[in-house]
């Protein structure tokens, strides 16, 4: 039997405080008051008193209401029947389906110890070549998707669940409008990969203390999943939401701030999570992908900044494509070497003649006369553009390998290209070698 307590010190927004015995660090209380019932965690202890963190908000709690610690953590259900169901922050089901009270397992956890994790060495395919091809994900990475308010991050998010190479997708979402919750659970619907995923969603109009518990609850998941040998893909939006509900919590508690007013602790708070990707000897794996938006775009706001020192390189979405200049997957160079031989060539070769595309834009927007070469470069960066960074593109890598070829063969001869003879030889298209043949055949024919 739980004892009640029914006199509370302090209600500070969702933070309210009394004095207790026997009490741990992050166990679950429930909160009774005239409002109804609500759960609640600990979140600091000084001495007796403790701190708790009411998942529904504080609105309506009085000093009188009654508190019951549960003497457990927070939990969350597990099993395969989560898969094609949708939840809130707290494992409640929130598509109207029956709730799950089986194998509750609790969240949270430590990392993986680092004995037992594999080196990341398998690719995990996409279908967007400015991905597959140029930053290569890599099985058990885990890389931020730098973006600004505005940028279709999670119309990126929703098309890696429908097109990435796993076994089970957790979507996990905070902050979401009610509109891009619609849109995720449509999307996934109507494309027939709702089945493979789960989905945990804090929506702006929820509590946000609830924001808090989303990474924690799909990577436990996540974890479970991995342990019975699926490879798994987390996607979490957005970060930076889950960092604000952390400053929110902290200048209620009244925590020394760091830097803009962000608790000292976010490069501990945020790394926590993302570790827990890993490649288990013997099992399955964890791949996390999370956005994290850039206030005005500034990547020396702590987000960003605390997130770039803890991931494998970054992502970064700009004018609704991944820039080739500023993304960087860290791991990608030990899986692409695997993939083709072409590979690397491509990858090399493609973006060193989009740079001389970017330069010859700048010369044109100058008044710059156009040479020949310009002309290319232009016709090039146009393709390039339209058909490998447009994220609607959805092909094999081999298949946009192939079609970096052509592209090339379209606008270049093969010795300005750049590329190794051996590779032009085998991968260069016939039909432009001969179409050139031809044409030179004429020119001498014409002289």
């Amino acid at each position: 039997m739980h004892k009640v307590y029914t006199q509370l010190d302090r209600i500070a927004g969702n933070v309210i405080s009394l004095v207790a015995e026997d009490v741990t660090y992050g166990e679950l209380a429930l909160v009774q008051s005239d409002q109804g019932s609500s759960l609640s965690q600990v979140i600091r202890i000084e001495g007796n008193r403790v701190f708790l963190q009411v998942f529904a908000g504080g609105r309506g709690i009085s000093t009188g209401a009654e508190v019951r610690f549960l003497g457990r953590v927070m939990q969350v259900p597990f099993s395969e029947a989560l898969l094609g169901r949708i939840f809130d922050g707290s494992g409640d089901p929130r598509d109207r389906g029956p709730a799950i009270t089986q194998n509750m397992i609790p969240i949270g956890g430590p990392s993986v110890n680092p004995a037992k994790r594999i080196i990341p060495r398998n690719m995990v395919r996409t279908g967007i070549p400015m991905i597959d091809v140029f930053n290569t994900l890599v099985e058990s990475q885990k890389l931020p998707i730098f973006s600004i308010a505005g940028e279709p991050y999670n119309d990126l998010l929703a098309r890696i669940a429908l097109q990435a190479e796993v076994d089970v997708i957790i979507l996990g979402g905070m902050g979401l409008k009610h509109d891009d919750y619609l849109t995720f659970r449509d999307t996934l619907e109507e494309q027939g990969a709702l089945s493979r995923t789960v989905m945990f969603i804090h929506t702006a109009a929820d509590p946000t203390v609830e924001c808090l518990l989303v990474p924690d609850v799909s990577l436990a998941v996540a974890e479970q999943f991995a342990l019975q040998g699926k490879r798994v893909l987390v996607l979490l939006t957005d970060m930076t939401n889950f960092s604000d509900a952390l400053k929110e919590i902290a200048i209620t508690m009244e925590q020394i701030p760091a830097t803009r007013g962000y608790p000292g602790d976010l490069y501990s708070q945020l790394a926590s999570r993302y570790e827990k990707a890993v490649d288990f000897e013997g099992a399955g794996s964890i791949t996390l992908l999370a956005v994290t938006t850039m206030p005005g775009d500034d990547v020396t706001h702590p987000v960003p900044d605390n997130t770039g020192y803890i991931t494998e390189g970054q992502f970064y979405l700009r004018n609704g494509r991944i820039e080739p200049f500023g993304s960087l997957s860290r791991l990608k160079q030990l899986v692409n070497s695997k993939t083709r031989e072409d590979h690397r060539a491509i990858m090399t070769v493609m973006i060193q003649l989009f740079a001389s595309y970017r330069e010859t834009l700048e010369k044109q927007s100058m008044g710059f006369r156009m040479s020949a070469w310009d002309s290319k470069l232009l016709k090039y960066g146009q393709r390039f553009e339209t058909e490998m960074m447009d994220l609607s593109v959805n092909i094999p890598l081999e298949k946009a390998l192939d079609l970096g070829w052509s592209i090339l063969a379209d606008c270049f001869d093969p010795e300005e290209t750049g590329a190794p003879s051996k590779l032009i030889e085998k991968f260069w298209p016939n039909d432009h070698s001969q179409e050139t043949q031809k044409e030179e055949s004429q020119e001498v024919a014409s002289v």
